[in-house]
């Protein structure tokens, strides 16, 4: 079962347990925690059997998203992939800020920043990859943890992107100790460049809160280099 999945059960497993306790005394009809839970552990059952961890990403995206800083912080996460991409010439395709936008477009996650990486592809096809290929889509990888980490001083989201760096960089021979130090300097080689092009870095993520199109957003960087 995901991590998805079981997140489901738990919030069952809480909201059973609350209903219980708090049901006597406002009156609530067994019936309404009973239905409740009933269609998450369905939400659970097909999200895990048929929809690999996008439907329970959906709903729990969803209910998040009843949070304004939910949504900014998203959006604070994916400009620093988007301005990091722009900054370090890694062609961007497209964005996403919510899990059900990430589904339409055949995408995992709560979101993400989309690139045409077939150049990257070829390079870990053919398991030879140039330093500078690596240290870019490394640095670029890590600039959502870094934004989060100068807007808000620590990162809740992220953890794709680690599994992916790390991914990589085990399949290219590198032991995990290097890994990690790979981690944090490509941490800080972003946040750097962020931190550089700041004013630039909050017009993005109005902009994208507004979703411009990936062009306004790269004609507005260009316009504020």
């Amino acid at each position: 079962m995901s991590q998805t999945a079981l997140n489901l059960v738990a919030i069952s497993i809480f909201l059973m347990t609350v209903s219980t306790l708090l049901g006597p005394l406002i009156n609530l009809s067994p019936a309404v925690p009973a239905v409740a839970t009933f269609t998450i552990l369905g939400i659970a059952t097909l999200d895990s059997f048929a929809l690999q961890g996008k439907g329970g990403n959906v709903f729990i995206d969803w209910v998040a998203g009843f949070s304004p800083a939910h949504r900014e912080r998203i959006a604070h996460h994916e400009a620093g992939h988007f301005l990091v991409a722009y900054k370090l010439g890694i062609p961007i395709t497209g964005y996403t800020l919510s899990a059900w936008e990430a589904l339409k477009q055949g995408q995992t996650g709560q979101g993400g920043v989309s690139f045409n990486d077939a150049e990257l592809a070829t390079q870990l096809q053919q398991g030879k990859i140039t330093a500078q290929m690596l240290d870019r889509y490394c640095t670029v990888w890590m600039a959502g943890i870094a934004a989060e980490t100068i807007v808000y001083s620590n990162a809740e989201g992220g953890k794709d992107d680690k599994t992916k760096l790390a991914g990589v960089l085990k399949s290219l021979g590198f032991v995990e100790s290097t890994c990690e130090q790979k981690q944090r300097f490509s941490a800080l080689q972003a946040k750097t460049i962020i931190e550089e092009n700041w004013l630039a870095y909050q017009n993005l993520v109005t902009s994208m809160q507004q979703r411009a199109s990936v062009e306004e957003c790269m004609s507005l960087l260009s316009a504020e280099s």
